[in-house]
């Protein structure tokens, strides 16, 4: 007979956690006019920044591991259940457009699979064992990341990533919403962004969800700052598949080089449209093949190549 699970325990753990604290001042928020809930919602929302803000030298050293692993080739890999597990595999679809990254190397892993980003597949949380099957799909090496996301900490699917890519090497980070979690715990390098209880009871899709995916963003894009694929504060590795995409790549080139708009069309045409390669034939005087070699002797980083061009 299969055993049921000791619910009283579990109640007791819930408990204990900041994120599913109840708010007795909130009982009556249903009597509130929309706009008085609106105004309190928007309140909640306002103290999301200051808690990321204390957590800033951990995910800053976070993020260094991250991109000292990616430049030797590693991966950034997000592991996580519900809401959680759907703002990382959202954050790592967005490196491809954004950073022009092989989809291979962001990846997001849900508990569930794929079903679970549109479906709600909670039971998939529950297993450690799942965790270790995703994982090792993906064939970790020590030079990949796995990024544990629960805002409980407690998530059997995330503590359970963690833990089995830390046996294989891999670096780990672990991002929860509770302090002294087990999910922190378990990881390198523990980042627990403590928001308080939720306008609705144990709703972590709200003021947690927003933390989590403010530190997501950080350890995807500056973990891209850091690998060179932008040039101060434009894309420069954007990946043009679509109208607003093609027009976006030309104001990049015409920001970073001041370049009148022939000059950018014929830099792009010299350079199959890439981006990067365009700016550094203009502002390096240089042709599209040598272009191309100069940012291959600088792993993509335009202002090396940029001085590389220069001596």
């Amino acid at each position: 007979m299969t055993s049921m699970p000791n619910y009283g325990d579990l109640r007791a753990e819930l408990e204990t956690l900041t994120t599913e604290a109840f708010r007795p001042e909130l009982s009556d928020i249903d009597r509130l006019s929309t706009l008085e809930i609106a105004r309190i919602m928007n309140g909640e929302d306002t103290t999301v920044p200051a808690a990321v803000a204390a957590q800033l030298p951990l995910i800053a050293a976070a993020i260094d591991g991250i991109a000292e692993r990616m430049a030797r080739g590693g991966r950034l890999v997000y592991a996580g259940a519900g809401t959680a597990g759907r703002l990382g595999v959202l954050d790592a679809s967005e490196c491809p457009p954004t950073f022009n990254t092989d989809p291979s190397r962001v990846v997001g892993v849900i508990a569930g699979g794929p079903t679970a980003m549109v479906t709600s597949i909670e039971g998939a949380e529950d297993s450690r064992e799942l965790a270790a099957a995703d994982l090792d799909a993906l064939a970790l090496t020590a030079d990949d990341t796995v990024v544990g996301v629960s805002a409980s900490g407690r998530t059997p699917y995330a503590v359970g990533a963690v833990e089995h890519a830390r046996k294989r090497g891999a670096l780990t980070v672990g991002l929860s919403c509770n302090a002294h979690s087990a999910l922190a715990s378990a990881a390198d390098h523990g980042i627990e962004v403590v928001v308080g209880p939720e306008l609705l009871t144990g709703s972590t899709r709200l003021k947690s969800g927003t933390a989590q995916k403010l530190v997501l963003n950080m350890l995807s894009t500056i973990t891209m700052i850091r690998l060179g694929k932008t040039y101060g504060n434009l894309m420069v590795d954007v990946r043009a598949s679509n109208e607003k995409l093609r027009a976006r790549s030309r104001r990049i080139v015409a920001l970073a080089t001041g370049a009148s708009d022939e000059e950018i069309e014929r830099a792009l045409a010299a350079t199959d449209g890439e981006v990067k390669n365009a700016i550094l034939t203009i502002l390096g005087g240089v042709d599209g093949p040598t272009a191309a070699r100069l940012l291959e002797d600088s792993e993509g980083h335009l202002r090396a190549a940029l001085a590389a061009s220069a001596g």
